[in-house]
């Protein structure tokens, strides 16, 4: 068991938040009331080799850990969630499940290009009647010679009219419920592919989230990812791997939120005195440090268990519960420590608040991972081994680099 960081990590930690403190927060008021960021910033992540952090070096990648990737997210939502939200995307749902099911060739034509930055990666699940309940999917691909037709559409698809390429899910065989859907690797390019923003979010402003279209769309069977039937498997495992990312997101907004609001502890006096010095402020600090050191422990352990090449549902959920629940809490106290001015844009708190409510509902609400903490307790509930598991670190092909490094 260790707790330290290595001298890589502390490194990445390091010039992740240069940047964000450079390029990122000056700007962000202005980003959140445009509903939308400079898209300069995409070309910075992929200078920064932040796109593709833990995919390995012979796909295009760092090659870096698992946990290298939360430090990445911690910090980029210490900025703000929209780009957090874009590394979850690109990277934990769609590289890491290229990178664990796709084919070599699929690897080299896909993963390869996203893990440089050279092209962008989204993830299509989620439709108006189907969010939690994943077996309510309408979206079909029926099987027509060389080629699938798609038919439907996503809803509350972050990148959606940034990305690339599309990991989608659609039934294939409805009368077998979650064993017929199935996962196809869907280009932005195809005839019949729409996309649409939606307006009006309540948080992440600046971040592009909205619906896909997909109308006789011909998709080759060579896109088809994994087997027939295999897709509620791969939305699953890739729901591991977004969910690892959404909780170190969240402990990038409990570090904001705290880092904000002692600043401001410090800056405010009533009484005679700075309001750091009242007890129920005090309260409300202490629980934000109570649920930073939390969280992140419980982000870190998923990402060994990662590293090691096991299966980490339970872990990850409970991470991700957690996380997203204390950030949320941290946000709410960190206004009302700013008090009135808490409830404006002049204090980037309120836009804390307002982002960390979407992660308590997406990726598995805080219902859901509530129900399935429980169920693995009370043994209703067991992860048996995937067909596919998501690789170990250090990566086979470079065991050695990291053995002498």
């Amino acid at each position: 068991m260790d707790f330290e960081f290595t001298e890589e990590q502390e490194m990445l930690r390091k010039m992740v938040r240069s940047f964000v403190d450079k390029e990122i927060i000056p700007y962000m008021q202005e980003w959140d009331e445009r509903g939308a960021f400079d898209p300069v910033i995409w070309k910075r992540l992929k200078e920064l080799d932040l796109l593709g952090v833990c995919i390995p070096e012979q796909y295009g990648g760092s090659g870096m850990d698992y946990n290298s990737l939360a430090i990445v997210c911690e910090e980029l939502e210490r900025g703000d969630t929209a780009f957090r939200t874009a590394v979850s995307v690109h990277t934990g749902l769609n590289s890491m499940t290229l990178l664990q099911w796709g084919t070599e060739e699929q690897k080299q034509k896909y993963l390869v290009p996203q893990a440089k930055g050279e092209k962008i990666g989204a993830f299509g699940l989620t439709e108006p009647g189907a969010g939690s309940d994943v077996a309510s999917l309408g979206t079909t691909a029926i099987k027509d010679g060389d080629h699938y037709i798609l038919n439907g559409s996503k809803t509350w698809i972050s990148l959606c009219d940034v990305a690339d390429h599309f990991i989608v899910f659609a039934y294939t065989d409805k009368e077998k419920k979650h064993h017929g859907i199935s996962a196809f690797i869907v280009e932005r390019t195809m005839p019949g592919f729409s996309s649409k923003a939606i307006k009006g979010k309540l948080g992440i402003r600046s971040g592009n989230t909205g619906e896909l279209f997909f109308d006789q769309v011909r998709v080759p069977k060579e896109y088809l990812l994994g087997q027939e039937g295999e897709g509620f498997k791969i939305a699953m495992s890739a729901l591991d791997n977004g969910r690892f990312t959404v909780a170190a997101g969240a402990v990038g907004l409990i570090m904001a939120s705290l880092e904000e609001s002692v600043k401001y502890c410090h800056e405010r006096k009533t009484f005679g005195k700075e309001i750091g010095k009242h007890q129920l402020v005090q309260q409300m600090i202490a629980n934000m440090e109570a649920g930073l050191q939390m969280s992140r422990l419980l982000v870190y352990r998923a990402g060994e268990l990662k590293n090691k090449g096991v299966r980490n549902t339970r872990e990850t959920s409970l991470a991700k519960w957690q996380a997203c629940d204390f950030a949320n809490k941290a946000a709410d106290d960190a206004v009302q420590i700013h008090g009135a001015y808490g409830y404006s844009s002049e204090y980037p708190v309120e836009r804390f608040l307002r982002n960390s409510k979407a992660p308590v509902i997406y990726e598995g609400t805080r219902e859901i991972h509530t129900v399935m903490q429980a169920e693995y307790v009370l043994g209703y509930r067991e992860d048996k081994p995937l067909n596919n598991m998501l690789p170990a670190w250090p990566y086979e092909n470079e065991k050695e680099t990291v053995k002498n490094g």
